[in-house]
């Protein structure tokens, strides 16, 4: 079988990425964006997915973490859709629970060639998470959906660290591509017979 992968490269004022991804990988993660806490969580999902992944951004951090974990999502959905190209044969959903310490979240997707993202239960997270405003994880998640062509519902049942929470979504939707991006049948998963 061929190699699914895909290359990316970005460049606007406000950020420059460059990212490599392998979908059938060994879980190789390599991410420097310059915010701790989205190289933890991006390579967190790509390791739990069994991605090989190489990501670098250097982003207008001095402003806040926005556009660097936004434009980052916006990249890995591109090389995700770029990689599976039609996406003939593969499951195209995945689902996943995964408690961590006293936090446990949801994630479910359905890589179907219409984005949506379903975020709920984001109370629970604090404000602020790792200094920056907790929407960003929305942003982040929204902007990765809409390049990848997926609906992504994450749902946070309960926890009272921000820090675990995050950690249980993350390891969750890899868990959940690991799933839908396995390829198990030639054809398209479709009664209508296309994605869109």
């Amino acid at each position: 079988m061929s190699q699914r992968s895909a290359a990316v490269f970005r460049e606007t004022k406000e950020t420059s990425i460059r990212l490599d991804l392998v979908v059938d990988g060994q879980g190789l993660v390599n991410v420097h964006t310059g915010f701790g806490m989205a190289d933890h969580v991006i390579t967190l999902a790509a390791f739990w997915a069994g991605f090989d992944l190489t990501l670098s951004c250097t982003g207008d951090l001095h402003i806040d973490a926005h556009h660097t974990v936004e434009d980052v999502g916006l990249c890995l959905g591109q090389a995700l859709a770029e990689a599976l190209g039609e996406r003939a044969g593969i499951a195209r959903v995945g689902f996943a629970r995964v408690p961590m310490d006293e936090a446990l979240a949801d994630v479910c997707i359905d890589i179907s060639g219409r984005p949506w993202l379903e975020w709920r239960g984001d109370d629970l997270l604090p404000p602020v998470v790792a200094g920056q405003e907790r929407d960003l994880w929305r942003e982040f998640l929204k902007a990765f959906a809409s390049a990848a062509r997926m609906n992504l519902h994450v749902s946070f049942l309960y926890g009272r660290n921000g820090h675990h929470l995050l950690e249980s979504a993350a390891k969750g939707l890899g868990l959940a591509l690991r799933q839908a991006v396995r390829r198990d049948r030639e054809t398209l998963l479709s009664t209508k017979g296309s994605l869109d």
